[in-house]
């Protein structure tokens, strides 16, 4: 079992594995977390190693402070949206790297902090910001969004196919009073199911709390400029690796891999390439890599991860 204040790394040895370390080289954690994918990546660096660990959540970055102390200055930690990352690293000098590593999930302190905002079964204000110094909440996503807009992202977003029907319960609701807890608006939520579908499968809840919070945190936006932002830094073997956690999020990552293996675009009848164009990349999982039983039954939280992997070539 993996302890790290109420953290557990998806797929700790398969992601660092993947990353096929060099004891010397540069690595950057996009979401840092509990800190426990960069921690087993900087116990196989050298003192010439070097691990970048990137975090929105300022209380991420000074626990993982204190995990990683041990590896000296082979750390380096910054506070910022994993998108603007790559524009960090240059800032500081850092142009050429050999892996990346993202993990798009919620961390698992997050969830466990009831002032967070981010579960359906502790009461708590409506936030689910992973910075807390942005300034949109749920609160504000909940009380202010038009019925059509909110119904947009729950089906969008968490895939809810009763996502119209939660939606004008939220609006009906409100027109009486502001909604402010979580727990105010799970009970909400589950009013806009029928009662025969609330009884197997995952909490009524959690799709549509799912959705606001990619909508509060804009994290589908920004998946593939985040790949694409790093990939270019990436030395020729370096590799990528991005743990999702739903179909949305893997569908962006498996396309964006993709584009980076297209080589000649010409058409077939052409006699010789004049497009130039080569591929930039291989993916290494032909199919991604899912979490084992054992770690399934310590973590149920990991059951919808999946991790995809690219190489430069």
């Amino acid at each position: 079992m993996q302890e790290n204040f109420g953290h557990y790394s998806v797929l700790l040895n398969e992601t660092v594995d993947s990353l096929n370390i060099k004891p010397d080289g540069v690595y950057v954690d996009c979401t840092l977390g509990g800190a426990g994918h960069s921690n087993l990546i900087a116990s196989r660096l050298s003192e010439k190693g070097r691990l970048i660990g990137i975090d929105r959540d300022e209380y991420a970055l000074g626990k993982a402070k204190e995990r990683l102390a041990k590896y000296g200055d082979r750390i380096m930690l910054v506070h910022t949206n994993f998108v603007d990352g790559a524009e960090v690293l240059k800032s500081h000098g850092i142009d050429r790297i050999d892996g990346v590593v993202a993990d798009l999930g919620v961390s698992s302190f997050q969830l466990d902090d009831a002032t967070r905002g981010f579960s359906y079964m502790q009461d708590a204000p409506l936030d689910m910001r992973m910075d807390r110094s942005e300034e949109m909440t749920a609160y504000d996503v909940v009380n202010t969004y038009s019925e059509r807009e909110l119904a947009k992202i729950i089906d969008m977003y968490g895939e809810e196919r009763y996502a119209s029907s939660i939606a004008r319960k939220i609006v009906k609701y409100r027109e009486e009073k502001l909604i402010e807890t979580t727990l105010e608006l799970s009970e909400i939520i589950k009013s806009g199911i029928p009662a025969k579908n609330k009884q197997d499968g995952p909490h009524p809840a959690k799709r549509t709390f799912q959705a606001i919070r990619i909508e509060v945190n804009g994290e589908l936006n920004i998946i593939s400029d985040t790949i694409n932002n790093f990939f270019p830094m990436l030395s020729p073997g370096g590799r990528m690796a991005i743990i999702t956690f739903h179909s949305l999020e893997d569908r962006i990552v498996k396309h964006t891999f993709l584009e980076k293996t297209v080589g000649c675009t010409c058409p077939p009848d052409f006699p010789v390439c004049v497009c130039g164009k080569k591929a930039e990349g291989r993916v290494i999982t032909k199919k991604p890599i899912l979490p084992s039983q054992q770690e399934l039954d310590e973590n149920p939280r990991s059951r919808s991860a999946k991790l995809r992997v690219l190489e430069k070539i």
